[in-house]
């Protein structure tokens, strides 16, 4: 019995990691983050599982910007910036964006 037991705790303890993972999709929906012009997502509320988010999102998105511009011979932070208006046009009602004043701005 106590072997069982220790099974679904440890079951339990390894799936409530990818039960309780925040997407990006989920952190936009609850107005956790925002798109930015410069191409990366900012925080709106700065609690612990956000700012984790925020930094393994951007991480990725330094990444695959620094590909594109390796690629195209171009700067990075232009490649940043283009990415930044497309993905400030597509978000969603009731999404955040930062406009160029600096302020969040709910679509």
């Amino acid at each position: 019995m106590k072997k069982r037991y220790l099974w679904l705790a440890g079951a339990a303890w390894l799936f409530s990691g990818v039960v309780m993972a925040l997407t990006l999709d989920e952190a936009k929906q609850q107005g956790r983050v925002g798109e930015t012009l410069s191409g990366y997502i900012a925080p709106v509320k700065q609690d612990a599982e956000t700012l984790a988010l925020v930094k393994r999102i951007n991480a990725g998105r330094a990444e695959k910007y620094q590909e594109v511009a390796d690629g195209n011979h171009i700067a990075v932070d232009e490649v940043a910036r283009m990415a930044g208006q497309k993905l400030v046009t597509r978000a969603q009602s009731g999404e955040y964006v930062r406009g160029i004043n600096g302020q969040w701005l709910q679509k």
